[in-house]
């Protein structure tokens, strides 16, 4: 379904409003993220290797900092979670504060186990993952050890 996805410029505009909005008011913004918990992330580029920052809302289970790459059920994983599989060490803007983060995807049981969690949080994600035959991956962010 990957026609649900916007070219990439309209993606990259859509972005950088949300940052703008994110670090003019120390991290609330509105419209879709409105009422959301909300970070910034600043991942590596896989192939690029250049700084790549996006906008993400984020859950906490389990007193982890969950980040879910559903990209609205599309056929193919953002390119965050690729970033990360490549550089999992990043960075995350979390309303005034900033910080490293080490990011570990969930292995298969792991994730199957925590997925039900996250559409009992946020059941659109549910809605998501019968969109596509991938399974939506999942993130746990850690502090980083500097």
């Amino acid at each position: 379904m990957t026609d649900q996805i916007p070219d990439a410029a309209t993606q990259r505009a859509f972005n950088q409003g949300v940052i703008d909005e994110f670090r003019a008011n120390n991290g609330k913004v509105g419209g879709p993220f409105a009422g959301q918990k909300l970070l910034l992330l600043t991942t590596q580029g896989a192939k690029s290797g250049l700084p790549r920052l996006v906008p993400l809302s984020y859950l906490t289970i389990d007193g982890a900092m969950i980040l879910v790459g559903s990209l609205a059920g599309a056929d193919v994983d953002p390119a965050w979670a690729h970033n990360l599989r490549a550089h999992p060490r990043a960075q995350v803007d979390l309303g005034t504060q900033s910080y490293d983060v080490l990011a570990r995807e969930l292995p298969r049981a792991e994730r199957d186990a925590t997925f039900p969690k996250v559409t009992a949080m946020e059941p659109i994600y549910a809605d998501y993952q019968a969109r596509t035959t991938r399974p939506i991956p999942l993130f746990e962010l850690r502090p980083a050890d500097n």
